[in-house]
């Protein structure tokens, strides 16, 4: 039946007597969402499709929801019935089923079939009837069903991280700083009485590995949501699995695209700024502060969607800033050390290169270094805060003090050897739950995540996942003592976009520049 055909009917149900031989209003939306969920997740991804035509759509269907809904209850079922095929509708789009121009034809059509429908008396004035019989006919009062991942005495939540390998300390800091916030909360009483529970399971940063392990954990282990997980490779898997089953999926370790969608996913929630936001940053700091020329930039990047993602952000901050050189780019093997073929490519540059740009892990982005840094005096060697800036600082320390000369970390949090509110609380909780472990910039963002999440369900009563996004979503002007207030809206599920810059001293110690 066509999305058309479905109109008709959802009008002619509206206007016919109560009575009538017609499917219940909570029916026929929910047959509804099933035609139109999937045009408009098809369409959010395309970057031609003006995303106010999708959302004018988003929102009239949510009214239609709100009005056909005769309890709370129905109409949360609804909505996460409607973003299910929402989803639905991006996941065609990622496995290359559709392309933009079908999609956009489909939009059109939907637009088309709404403005082409006659007027309808208001769903209000079908429903009464429905409440009214439902009041003659009282039932017993049912028990509240049961929240996955919920019970009397605990919320248990999941992080799939690395237990082995190159990416393995970056994974246990975030899982440190998470474990942090959630004890401090539980040590005051925790979540109106409930415990809240961290538990994980290993991917080692292999995206063939990452749905097992969320599998692992919302179905054996019965988590209620997702936080802190890494790679941006793993969350492009993770997040349609999440999404799937209308589970929380809150603060990973990745500035990528994937997790900002336009209009954003329901359940997916970001703290950090995102990699363009950072690359920005960086090529701003590189050309206007350093007066580096743009021909002089390069790019080393992991050959997957992590690296993909710095290189887009590197070039859309050339166009911002009117700068027609193309970007120079050198790639390296995902989850290896093969940086060889990049150095190569580098020193094959005609123009010299006076600044790279690094979309890597800690320890290829310090072999990198090792590899070039004597050959190039004074090159600078600029990184992405998902490195792992501890782990990069330790890499460059065993080598020498001369090898962290010249070393830029971008930071989606304050600098740790800080004093703000929100720092100083992180050291106290850190050397309480883990005495001996050092600060270290991934923990303090694993504690500041978990930190707004736990204002978030403190608030959300009785708990579900439907009513704690909409908890978030109304979060604004959040002051944790950052420097910098966060918000969420129902358009806005990124909490900060401040950019903090450091360097490393000849200690390998991270000391504070501003990059503007």
């Amino acid at each position: 039946m066509t999305v058309r055909w479905s109109l008709l009917l959802i009008g002619t149900f509206l206007a016919a007597p109560a009575g009538s031989a017609f499917a219940g209003p909570v029916d026929v939306v929910r047959d509804l969402a099933a035609r139109v969920g999937p045009i408009v997740g098809q369409a959010s991804t395309c970057q031609d499709i003006a995303q106010g035509r999708v959302q004018t759509i988003v929102d009239q269907f949510r009214e239609v929801i709100r009005q056909a809904s005769p309890s709370d209850a129905d109409r949360d079922a609804l909505i996460r019935n409607f973003n299910g095929f929402i989803a639905e509708g991006r996941n065609r789009m990622a496995a290359a089923q559709l392309n933009c121009q079908t999609a956009d034809r489909q939009l059109t059509e939907l637009e088309r079939s709404l403005s082409n429908q006659p007027a309808a008396p208001a769903a209000s004035s079908i429903i009464a009837p429905y409440s009214a019989a439902a009041s003659t006919n009282p039932t017993a009062t049912t028990p509240a069903a049961p929240v996955h991942g919920v019970t009397d005495r605990e919320i248990r939540f999941g992080i799939v991280i690395p237990f082995g390998g190159q990416r393995r300390e970056v994974g246990r800091q975030m899982k440190m700083g998470i474990e942090a916030a959630f004890s401090r909360a539980n040590d005051a009483g925790g979540i109106n009485g409930r415990t809240l529970r961290l538990i994980a399971a290993d991917d080692n940063y292999e995206p063939s590995r990452t749905l097992a392990a969320m599998s692992q954990l919302y179905d054996k282990e019965q988590v209620f949501g997702f936080i802190g997980n890494m790679g941006t490779a793993n969350t492009a898997l993770a997040i349609p699995y999440a999404l799937e089953r209308r589970a929380l999926f809150f603060g990973p370790i990745s500035g990528s695209s994937i997790v900002r969608r336009d209009p954003p996913d329901r359940y997916v929630f970001n703290f950090r700024a995102s990699f363009a936001e950072e690359t920005a940053a960086i090529v701003r700091y590189l050309v206007k502060l350093k007066r580096i020329p743009p021909k002089q930039i390069a790019v080393l990047t992991q050959a997957d969607a992590f690296g993909d993602e710095g290189f887009a952000g590197v070039t859309k901050a050339f166009r911002s800033l009117n700068i027609n050189d193309p970007v120079i780019r050198f790639n390296y093997p995902r989850n290896t050390l093969d940086v060889d073929e990049a150095v190569n490519q580098l020193k094959a540059q005609k123009t010299p290169i006076k600044a790279m740009i690094l979309v890597a892990t800690d320890r290829p982005a310090a072999k990198f270094i090792e590899k070039t840094h004597d050959q190039y005096p004074g090159m600078i060697y600029a990184s992405l805060s998902v490195v792992g800036a501890s782990s990069l600082a330790t890499e460059l320390k065993l080598l020498g003090p001369r090898f962290t000369q010249n070393v830029i970390v971008t930071q989606g949090v304050p600098a740790v050897s800080g004093y703000s509110s929100l720092v100083l609380e992180y050291k106290n909780a850190l050397a309480k739950y883990f005495p001996g472990e050092a600060p270290d910039y991934t923990s303090l963002e694993g504690f500041i995540s978990a930190s707004i999440l736990i204002q978030a369900l403190k608030q959300t009563t009785p708990l579900d996942t439907e009513r704690l996004v909409e908890t978030l979503e109304s979060m604004r002007s959040l002051d944790l003592g950052l420097g910098t207030k966060l918000s969420f809206g129902r358009a806005e599920h990124q909490a900060s976009h401040k950019i903090w810059g450091t360097t490393l001293d000849e200690t390998g110690t991270y000391q504070a520049i501003e990059l503007e």
